[in-house]
């Protein structure tokens, strides 16, 4: 797939089905995520031992889904959030046929908060079928209606690569059908894949789409920048190792190949000028380091297919090309050197724009024409004007103006407005039904002005110097929540919920998903999703959350003099922007960060404290929350004074104090006993295990006893052990439970733990489950006092 900024094939597809839909019945209810459940950071081995789970279960996965005999699952990608959340991608095959537009993303939390898939993204509605898989249109006839196709569309020298047979589900019933690839050229030089569906039974065209996505862009004006080369013997070539090994090539205005890849005496690439081929070059390595780092930074993604490994980039492609694009099949991006070959498409937006063409490509996939295709060539906008933001050059500041050093229009106007996509005279500002017949780089308006009010809301405003004015579709006013969470929002959608035929429909619901995932259904930012699109013609508005700022109480605290302790206070404003902590009556050795809101140090004073925690938004707005804190001496020299030795002991404060798999959380499925948060172990119905522990010091010569509480429910049958709970302090094993202690409520353990004083010792609580049916552990309220 290839993508950019300038379209020249007008698109006739047929509408897009709506990339979302209900989980299947088998499925448990999506567990709700912690603000911020962004990716986890993967090596290539642990990226591709998820994969290889992934299709190891596809038998069981498919037949869980509900989908037919005939159909099997073949992976493509496997996100991990960084809470252990699970999203494969899947496409499907029919009788041997691959299923166009039947891909769909399973959905599954970790072992700790659900039993098994709980969510699907699907791209049609459950189970592919036809009557036969035999065609009665035939393959020849199938090629020459493509062929014709595409003359029609004054494509040059078009050719036809051979027809394979598929099954077409991107729209209504499942069709047996015909798909011929288009070769040669579009009329203004971009190479052609245009791709035809066509009935195998009726002979009607189904869809039609173009594979090669194109953009315009100038970076030489990013001025002197660092770029990193390799250097072999008294040469340098423009290779980027530490970004997985990027190339910079030059076509030297071929049209095909892989050109020659930049190599000189010195490490200075480029003069600034056109006259010199490495001035193009270095922007290209430019924009290609930039948005290799944006999308590592911001998150998490290692390279376009997130595998470590870079692109590559072509600079001086043919004669006088106005134009740049994103090539699937070569893994690549191309760049043209514009009107006279005086001006190189290389600019930070343009990089940013192409390269995220090849990330839709190998996440959502989504097809490039109708809807979808608006979508694809906006999510490529939005993702360019993030690296222009994050690269934070001053010669080419960040704006939310595309294409704006080309100069395409010939009067200094740029080639696309986000905050109003109408003035550029051909984009729509709105979505309505008609939308899917416009030129993808036209659909895109909508989803452009939806990410530019979520970013920064409605009515005027100045950034960067630059001052917009966006309007809503019906003169509601929308309220922004700042770029770097808009952005993280759009990837999440894409790379998580997006489906191939996802349409504006879709990419609302996939939104919403996101920012529930990421920050809470009840969020500002939430809420903001909604109305952004709202303001876009899509979905109602959604009222946000009451004004001002929350502070969630950790509740009551302990220490120890002459023992370090950090505290996590948790806030969240209705209101974008930083926060700012203070706090008063903190115990004497401890400081709170005004930033972060971390409370840490060393207690010097023991006694009882009542520490108030006040925290600010950026409007002004504060909440507050009162807790007491209770410092204790060691109790050595023989005397002993009452005190909880544990740290975060009831978990209100998160992970602080405990090592854990990933299990405690305050997910409602399972309440807490006092608070909102527990330690959950297990639940998942598989073969798993979940550790949580914490190394404390026991003071010599007091009596010392833990308690906690505990909460067991089971799925399986009968009193036999499968499903187990082992609680050890050192090698002291204290208690095992079981499936068979089932029952409904908490119940509180206590252990006496005298024996073990004066020495330092690790609680341990290790839940291990088989491969069947799902046993949940849940431990809240734990204390370990001495006296």
């Amino acid at each position: 797939m290839t993508a950019g900024l300038a379209g020249t094939l007008a698109s006739t597809a047929a509408a897009a089905d709506e990339g979302n839909s209900s989980a299947p019945a088998a499925a448990h209810h999506l567990s709700p995520l912690r603000a911020g459940a962004l990716e986890a950071e993967l090596g290539p081995a642990q990226r591709k031992a998820l994969i290889q789970g992934a299709q190891d279960r596809t038998t069981s996965t498919a037949r869980t889904l509900g989908l037919g005999a005939k159909e099997k699952l073949v992976v493509r990608d496997v996100v991990k959030d960084a809470d252990g959340t699970l999203h494969a991608r899947y496409e499907r095959t029919y009788d041997g046929l691959p299923v166009l537009g039947g891909d769909l993303v399973v959905h599954t939390p970790p072992a700790s908060r659900a039993k098994g898939t709980v969510s699907t993204t699907y791209n049609n509605k459950r189970e592919i079928a036809v009557s036969s898989t035999t065609a009665t249109f035939t393959k020849a006839a199938a090629e020459g209606r493509a062929l014709t196709a595409a003359k029609a569309l004054d494509a040059a020298k078009p050719s036809v690569n051979s027809a394979r047979k598929v099954i077409w589900a991107g729209g209504g019933s499942p069709k047996l059908a015909w798909e011929t690839v288009i070769g040669g050229f579009q009329d203004d030089g971009t190479p052609s894949e245009l791709h035809v569906i066509t009935d195998a039974t009726t002979g009607k065209e189904l869809y039609r789409y173009q594979d090669i996505e194109t953009g315009v862009g100038n970076t030489r004006y990013s001025g002197q920048v660092s770029l990193t080369s390799t250097k072999s013997g008294s040469s340098y070539t423009l290779t980027d190792a530490t970004r997985g090994g990027h190339k910079t090539y030059n076509l030297n205005h071929a049209t095909s190949g892989t050109g020659t890849l930049f190599s000189q005496s010195s490490d200075t690439w480029g003069d600034g000028t056109n006259s010199t081929a490495t001035t193009a070059a270095a922007d290209a390595a430019y924009g290609a380091q930039e948005t290799w780092d944006f999308y590592k930074d911001v998150f998490g993604r290692s390279g376009i297919k997130n595998d470590g490994v870079a692109a590559y980039s072509r600079v001086h492609y043919g004669n006088a090309y106005v134009n740049a694009y994103w090539d699937d099949s070569c893994f690549c991006m191309t760049y043209g050197d514009g009107a006279g070959n005086s001006a190189p498409l290389t600019s930070l937006d343009i990089a940013g724009h192409e390269m995220s063409h090849g990330v839709t490509s190998n996440t959502a996939g989504l097809n490039y024409s109708g809807e979808s295709g608006g979508l694809n060539e906006a999510t490529s906008d939005i993702f360019g004007t993030g690296v222009e933001f994050y690269a934070n050059n001053s010669s080419d500041p960040g704006d939310y103006l595309i294409g704006e050093k080309v100069d395409l229009n010939g009067n200094g106007t740029p080639l696309r407005y986000m905050d109003k996509p109408s003035k550029d005279g051909n984009s729509a500002d709105s979505w309505s039904s008609s939308l899917g017949n416009l030129d993808v780089h036209y659909s895109s308006g909508p989803a452009n002005h939806m990410f530019y009010l979520l970013s920064e809301g409605s009515g005027s405003k100045t950034v960067n110097g630059v001052t917009y004015n966006s309007p809503t579709s019906d003169g509601v006013a929308v309220t922004g929540i700042g770029r770097d969470a808009a952005l993280k929002i759009w990837y999440k959608a894409l790379t998580t919920y997006m489906t191939s035929s996802t349409n504006y429909a879709g990419a609302r619901t996939a939104a919403l998903n996101a920012a529930s995932a990421l920050y809470g259904a009840g969020s500002a930012q939430y809420a903001a999703v909604g109305n952004a699109f709202a303001g876009i013609n899509v979905g109602s508005h959604i009222t946000p959350p009451s004004g001002g700022v929350t502070v969630t109480n950790p509740g009551s605290q302990s220490a120890t003099v002459g023992t370090a302790v950090s505290l996590q206070v948790q806030a969240s404003s209705t209101s974008s922007g930083s926060l700012a902590y203070s706090a008063s009556g903190l115990p004497t050795g401890l400081t709170i960060s005004a930033s972060t809101g971390v409370i840490s140090g060393t207690p010097t004073t023991a006694g009882t404290y009542s520490t108030t925690v006040t925290v600010k938004d950026s409007t002004g707005a504060t909440g507050t929350t009162t807790f007491t804190w209770t410092v204790s001496t060691n109790g050595g020299g023989g005397g002993c004074t009452s005190t909880q030795l544990l740290a975060n002991p009831g978990f209100e404060s998160g992970d602080t104090g405990w090592t854990n798999s990933g299990i405690i959380n305050n997910d409602t499925r399972e309440p807490a006993r006092s608070g909102s948060w527990t330690a959950w172990l297990n639940g998942w119905g598989s073969a798993h295990t979940d550790t949580l522990s914490q190394s404390v010091t026991i003071p010599a010569g007091c009596k010392t006893t833990l308690t906690f509480y505990l909460h067991v429910d089971t799925a399986e049958v009968g009193s036999t052990a499968y499903d187990k709970l082992t609680v050890t302090a050192g090698s002291k094993t204290l208690a095992t439970y079981s499936n068979a202690n089932a029952a409904s409520g908490y119940a509180q353990k206590s252990f006496d733990l005298s024996s073990l004083a004066g020495q330092t010792v690790t609680l341990r609580f290790t839940g291990v489950e088989d491969a069947y049916l799902a046993t949940d552990f849940v431990v809240d309220d734990t204390a370990l006092t001495t006296g």
